[in-house]
């Protein structure tokens, strides 16, 4: 035993082809049918909080590297996929000066508070979402109809999201006497109110497909979440019919898609073992559905993420081999 050696070195130990900037550009690659989409539906006023909100998150994570006295690394495009989901996320008609302050707040306290890439227990375009939605509510709960206005504020026409419309026919009559659901092809296609990028089932679905093509995420959280979701709301439909929702309605409405495949897959964030992200993907579904159904806010999505990143490191501990 004396003439052996103890050879220590620094991780990682296990070195794949994979890098940080190839996994970015393949997510940016699978927004962009999103993007795309949101921008058509909602018109120029769409692309400028895009622009906005990518180009700040590049330039903050510059600076707080430079502050900190860190290497700077925009290149590696998490920064701008950082900002581009934050832009997604948020309605057409924010302001500019929302944008800004939310492409802030997901670099700085969302990711470099903690230390920086890798090092974030919570997905920070999440972060600065929820921050956002709760100091500026009207702002993050206004509306515009699909293809209202592709040029500045003027002939906007504002609605309502399914869910909210659904959330205020409940608390207003009690059950769903009156309420029209609506066909699918609507919510698949985009013609609904919504955030920029959550309005198009199918394009967020392309974008999925293409990330599951390349490998970039596994199947387990998403199709734990929709399951979820669907048999929970499914459940209390058929129980009791003229106060719950077909399922269907919670699956292709709302930030499901993009919260799902996009957001709750988040490397970082999420548990690394198969096991554990199927427990993550239950657990995002159950909170969806009790926020969704129960509380008094129409969506839950962001909401459900957040708290099962605070339960990653349970979740990975408990999962351990």
């Amino acid at each position: 035993m004396a003439d052996q050696q103890l050879m220590l070195s620094s991780s990682p130990h296990l070195v794949s082809k994979e890098s940080v900037s190839r996994i970015m550009r393949s997510v940016l690659v699978a927004l962009m049918p999103a993007t795309v989409m949101g921008v058509y539906l909602f018109g120029f006023r769409a692309l400028l909080i895009i622009l906005i909100c990518s180009g700040s998150a590049v330039a903050v994570e510059a600076v707080c590297q430079k502050v900190l006295g860190r290497a700077i690394t925009v290149t590696d495009w998490s920064a701008l996929v950082t900002g581009l989901l934050l832009a997604l996320n948020l309605p057409p008609g924010s302001p500019w000066w929302m944008a800004l302050l939310g492409s802030g707040l997901a670099i700085v306290v969302g990711k470099h508070i903690y230390g920086g890439l890798g090092s974030n227990p919570f997905n920070p375009a999440l972060v600065a979402r929820v921050v956002l939605l709760i100091s500026f509510p009207v702002q993050m709960t206004t509306w515009w109809q699909p293809k209202a206005s592709f040029f500045g504020m003027t002939d906007v026409v504002t609605t309502a999201t399914p869910l909210g419309e659904l959330k205020t026919h409940l608390m207003l009559n009690g059950t769903l006497d009156g309420f029209t659901m609506g066909g699918l092809i609507d919510p698949l296609i985009g013609n609904i109110g919504g955030c920029i990028g959550e309005v198009s089932v199918i394009a967020l679905a392309l974008g999925g497909i293409y990330l599951l093509i390349r490998k970039v995420i596994s199947w387990h959280i998403p199709v734990a979440f929709f399951g979820t979701l669907f048999l929970a709301t499914g459940l209390f439909w058929l129980l009791n019919p003229a106060r719950f929702i077909n399922p269907c309605f919670h699956l292709f409405t709302g930030g499901l898609f993009l919260g799902a495949i996009y957001m709750a897959t988040d490397m970082v964030t999420t548990p690394m073992r198969r096991s554990g992200m199927l427990i993550f993907g239950v657990g995002c579904g159950l909170i969806t559905f009790v926020i969704r159904v129960f509380g008094g806010y129409p969506e839950g999505v962001s909401c459900s993420i957040r708290l099962m990143n605070s339960a990653t490191p349970l979740i990975a501990r408990f999962t351990s081999p």
